[in-house]
């Protein structure tokens, strides 16, 4: 993996490719940053791969999630 920013910032623009305009795209919550307005049925396989592979992952088949980047 790369850098902590540089990943982030490639998952950022992943997700706004499809999102639905969220006011507030991300919250933490028990040290997991969930990732909202984004649906993981519309996400392209190969970005999903990609965004396991920056360390995010569909969360209860409804939301991405990631333990990366949640807070500490």
């Amino acid at each position: 993996m790369s850098g902590g920013f540089e990943d982030m910032a490639e998952a950022c623009e992943i997700f706004q490719k499809y999102s639905d305009g969220e006011k507030w795209p991300f919250h933490c919550e028990y040290d997991v940053l969930h990732v909202c307005g984004v649906e993981p049925e519309d996400v392209n396989e190969e970005d999903k791969e990609r965004l396991h592979e920056l360390g995010f992952f569909v969360m209860d088949g409804r939301a991405f999630a990631s333990y990366r980047f949640g807070s500490c």
